[in-house]
C-alpha cells in the first residue's frame, strides 16, 4: 500500500520518529507520548470511548457512516466506497490543513476501529501532503484488547486500602503519591466518590469504556515491580464499572484495613458534604431510603432541614457501615489493621510506606 519512494519515508534517521507506517498497540502508545493521535471514527464512536488525548477528526459523520454501512449491506463494497468518496471529497483539504496544524515534527498517528479503510485512507491523504502518518495495527479494537493482555501477562503488585466510609482513604492515597508511591485513584477517574452522595461536586462521569481507557493510561505509567496502592471499591462506582479482569485482581490482592474514630468520620463527612445545597443532599438521602429504613430516613431528612449535618452523617453511616461489613466478608483477611485516633492521612501514608515499600519486603 505504501510506496517506498513516498516523502513520508524520508529523514527517518531521527530516533524519535516512528520507523514503520503501521505499529502494534504497545509501540503506537509509546509514540503517542510524542506525536498527536488522530481518531478518524465518528463522533458517536469517539464519545463512547477513545485513547486519552486523541483528537477526533471523523471521516464520516454519524449519519454518513450509517448510510455507507447500509449501502455496503444492500449493494456491496463498491457502492459503499463510492458513496464514501462522495462524502469525503469536499472535506479532504480541511483534513490535510488540520493535520498540518497539529503535527509534531511533521508526524501524526492515525487510527480507526479495526485499522482498515478509514485510517488507511486518511493516512494516505496525510502522506500525500508531506506528513509522516503512522497507523494503529488492528485499530481501536486492538488497543482495547491490549489492556486486557497487559493485565493478564504482567505480575502486578496491588495493595488495597479498605475501611469504613468517611475515613479519608482517598487522602491517604494522595499522600502516598506525594511521597513517591504508585497509586490508582479509581474514584478520581470515575468522577464519583462511590456512594449515594458520590456525584456531588463532580463532573459528569465517563462511559464505562472511557473509564477503562483512562485506567489503561495510568497503567502505562506504572512499574509492575513496585506496589500500586488502590482503594477498595465495589464493582461499580456510580454508573461506571471497574473492568472485570482488574476487579478480580483487586479482590485477590492483599488488604490493609484502615479506620479512624467514628466521631472523626462524622467530622470528615460534614466537612466534605455540608457545603452542598440541601436539596442535593436530600436527593442523595432518598437514594438509600429503602436500605436506610423509613424511620431513619425521616430522621435524616428532618435533621437536614434543621441544618444538623452531624446527625445526617451519623444516620447515613449506620447504613454504610453495615454495607461495608457485608462486602468485607468477600475479601481476603487483612494483612494489616490500622485503627487511628486522629485524622492524619500523611502519617498513615508514612506508616504504610515503612511497612510495605521496602525493596526486600515482598508479599
Amino acid at each position: 500500500m505504501v510506496n517506498n519512494n513516498d516523502s513520508d519515508h524520508l529523514n527517518l534517521e531521527n530516533s524519535n520518529k516512528a520507523s514503520t507506517s503501521v505499529l502494534a498497540p504497545e509501540s503506537f502508545l509509546e509514540e503517542a507520548e510524542v506525536f498527536p493521535v488522530i481518531d478518524v471514527r465518528t463522533p458517536a464512536e469517539f464519545a463512547q470511548g477513545h485513547i486519552p488525548g486523541a483528537i477526533n477528526m471523523p471521516i464520516f459523520s454519524n449519519e454518513e457512516r450509517a448510510v455507507v454501512g447500509t449501502l455496503y449491506k444492500r449493494e456491496g463494497r463498491d457502492a459503499a466506497v463510492l458513496k464514501g468518496l462522495e462524502y469525503v471529497g469536499p472535506k479532504m483539504a480541511e483534513f490535510a490543513r488540520a493535520a498540518r496544524r497539529i503535527a509534531v515534527d511533521n508526524q501524526v498517528l492515525v487510527h480507526c476501529w479495526r485499522g482498515g479503510m478509514r485510517s488507511g485512507s486518511m493516512a494516505w491523504l496525510f502522506r500525500t501532503v508531506g506528513l509522516k502518518a503512522t497507523t494503529l495495527e488492528g485499530g481501536y479494537k486492538a488497543y482495547r484488547a491490549s489492556f486486557r493482555k497487559m493485565l493478564e501477562e504482567q505480575k502486578w503488585r496491588f495493595m488495597v486500602i479498605g475501611g469504613p466510609t468517611g475515613g479519608g482513604k482517598t487522602e491517604v492515597l494522595k499522600e502516598l503519591e506525594n511521597h513517591g508511591e504508585q497509586m490508582l485513584d479509581l474514584e478520581g477517574l470515575a468522577n464519583h466518590k462511590g456512594s449515594a452522595f458520590g456525584a456531588l461536586g463532580e463532573e459528569d462521569q465517563p462511559t464505562s469504556e472511557q473509564f477503562e481507557n483512562d485506567i489503561h493510561a495510568r497503567f502505562l505509567k506504572f512499574n509492575p515491580d513496585r506496589i500500586i496502592w488502590v482503594e477498595g471499591e465495589s464493582h461499580s462506582i456510580g454508573r461506571v464499572y471497574i473492568p472485570d479482569q482488574l476487579f478480580e485482581l483487586l479482590m485477590q490482592a492483599p488488604l490493609v484495613m484502615y479506620d479512624i474514630d467514628r466521631k472523626l468520620r462524622v467530622d470528615r463527612l460534614v466537612r466534605d458534604y455540608g457545603c452542598f445545597d440541601k436539596e442535593l443532599l436530600q436527593e442523595s438521602v432518598l437514594k438509600i431510603q429503602k436500605r436506610l429504613g423509613g424511620q431513619r430516613t425521616n430522621e435524616a431528612l428532618e435533621a437536614l432541614d434543621a441544618g444538623d449535618y452531624r446527625s445526617v452523617a451519623d444516620l447515613t453511616l449506620q447504613y454504610y457501615d453495615k454495607g461495608y461489613a457485608k462486602s468485607l466478608a468477600k475479601r481476603n483477611e487483612p494483612v494489616l489493621v490500622l485503627k487511628e485516633m486522629t485524622d492524619e492521612p500523611e502519617n498513615v501514608a508514612l506508616k504504610l510506606i515503612k511497612q510495605f515499600s521496602h525493596e526486600d519486603n515482598r508479599y
